[in-house]
């Protein structure tokens, strides 16, 4: 059983499963919780189309739910996949990089969002941590987002601390904004004096990605292609823009299925993608209005900043530079993970994962549950059992 020393540089892997429901992001971080020693290796675990099934009938059954410990039919089902997957993500990363679990400290295990009602004070991510650390025999942190929701905050956006590191080791001009494109948008604002603002803008890629593989059967719309085809449709964008969400003052939080494409009924397969694309970064650009001030730079992370559509955009709307994560040195894609990871050791060192500013709770506070591994239930991932 590991000790967790504050202050201790310690190796750890985050976990992220993303609302988009595409696969599984991994990644090492090198942290003491403040500082980011080192960003390492990664890997993506992309979900079989049987999967991503088994996670969208989940999600239909998540709004049914009234308590988050949930787990019956469609839910329990997707629990148990999810962590046989992630603990299978966890091996792979560690035998790629010639590591075994006493070289690893902690694992950031975000689990799958399905169901987000913070007004509820109800937040329910897929994935059990105990199984997993049992699976891979390494001190699991997971559960980031309850504590924050059940003290009245949104429980998201979570991943603000960690952006704020990475502006601070490179030394970026501040006020800065990250935006993270997932299935939902989000946004930190970081003030020359720390200060972090930070909310969910709109949708991400979800509704595109729902949208393509109704119209598709792809996945997603890759590349932009679908969107660049078309024509986006000025009445249907406004009428989007009408959601009440809006008109709300962060901090906020959206769930999934907060917007609907029940507005783009009669569009055509590319003048819908192109409608939710200019959605996406219209919704992104609104949320400048909450700044205290306006960022000298914007910085995209996430899997919509692969979408050419989206980020040429963003660039024509937004009155300061945008820039991919990439090219300040990080990795698009893995940002959300490495953060879990970043908080794994903030949670055991009892640092602030949440803030009034972001998340709206009273004070800044930790989060997170530890699971410690219990070695006479020790199963590999490949064998592990259906139940998890």
């Amino acid at each position: 059983m590991k000790d967790f020393e504050a202050g201790a540089v310690v190796r750890a892997i985050g976990l992220m499963s993303g609302t988009s429901m595409d696969g599984i992001d991994a990644a090492l971080v090198e942290t003491d919780g403040e500082r980011i020693v080192s960003l390492g290796s990664t890997l993506q675990v992309p979900y079989t189309p049987e999967e991503r099934r088994c996670l969208t009938a989940a999600v239909a059954a998540a709004r049914e739910v009234s308590r988050r410990d949930i787990r019956s039919g469609a839910l329990g089902e997707a629990e148990a996949m999810l962590t046989r997957r992630h603990a299978a993500a966890v091996s792979e990363l560690m035998v790629r990089n010639g590591l075994d679990g006493k070289e690893i400290a902690l694992i950031g295990f975000h689990g799958q969002t399905v169901l987000h009602r913070p007004d509820l004070r109800l937040t329910v991510q897929l994935g059990d941590g105990q199984a997993l650390a049992n699976a891979v025999g390494v001190p699991v942190v997971c559960d980031f987002r309850a504590r924050d929701v059940e003290a009245g905050g949104q429980g998201a956006p979570l991943a603000p601390v960690f952006h704020r590191a990475l502006a601070e080791n490179a030394a970026l001009p501040m006020p800065l904004a990250f935006v993270n494109i997932g299935g939902v948008a989000n946004v930190t604002w970081i003030g020359a004096d720390r200060r972090l603002i930070a909310f969910d803008t709109g949708p991400g890629n979800a509704m595109l990605d729902d949208w393509a593989m109704r119209h598709t059967g792809r996945t997603m719309d890759e590349n932009g292609a679908l969107a660049r085809a078309g024509h986006v449709s000025q009445a249907v964008l406004e009428t989007l823009l009408r959601h009440p969400y809006f008109a709300q003052t962060p901090p906020k939080s959206l769930d999934r299925n907060d917007f609907s494409i029940a507005a783009l009924a009669g569009l055509s397969p590319e003048d819908g993608a192109a409608t939710l694309s200019a959605f996406t970064d219209a919704a992104i650009v609104l949320a400048a209005r909450h700044f205290p001030q306006p960022p000298r730079l914007w910085v995209l992370c996430g899997g919509g900043a692969r979408n050419p559509v989206l980020v040429e955009t963003l660039k024509r709307l937004t009155a300061s530079p945008v820039i991919l994560a990439d090219e300040a040195g990080w990795a698009v894609e893995f940002i959300e993970a490495q953060a879990f990871a970043f908080m794994a050791v903030r949670s055991v060192y009892g640092l602030p994962i949440s803030y009034p500013g972001t998340t709206g709770v009273p004070k800044p506070m930790s989060g997170g549950r530890l699971y410690h591994p219990q070695p006479e239930k020790h199963t590999r991932p490949d064998t592990m059992s259906a139940s998890g």
